[in-house]
């Protein structure tokens, strides 16, 4: 139930990450005041928050979407192993969004 939840959560949340892409694709091509003035808000410690949620948003979404193939292909409905997958889609997500903003923060020397 949590994982069916949080699904739909992050469905929510990725339309609003999608509009702040699409701002930051707008002002680049503006000018570079624009494109400087949303990166800005982008490098503080708000916009990170919002950036990271977003990247669990996404790696959530596509994981737990992974996990109703399977389900659409008839595997998986055991309770043992649906729970099991729910845990896995949770901390799965939390794993490469850690991993994603660990090797981006180390290459951009931030």
């Amino acid at each position: 139930m949590a994982a069916s939840i949080a699904h739909r959560i992050t469905g929510v949340a990725l339309y609003g990450g999608s509009i702040l892409l699409a701002a930051w694709l707008a002002a680049a091509a503006y000018s570079e005041e624009a494109y400087g003035m949303v990166a800005g808000v982008m490098h503080s410690l708000p916009g990170r928050i919002i950036l990271i949620g977003f990247t669990y948003a996404l790696l959530f979404h596509l994981i737990n979407g992974i996990r109703h193939l399977f389900w659409d292909a008839g595997q998986g409905f055991e309770l043992k192993t649906a729970r099991a997958s729910a845990w896995l889609t949770f901390f799965g997500a939390a794993l490469l969004t850690a991993l994603i903003w660990t090797y981006g923060l180390t290459q951009t020397g931030v």
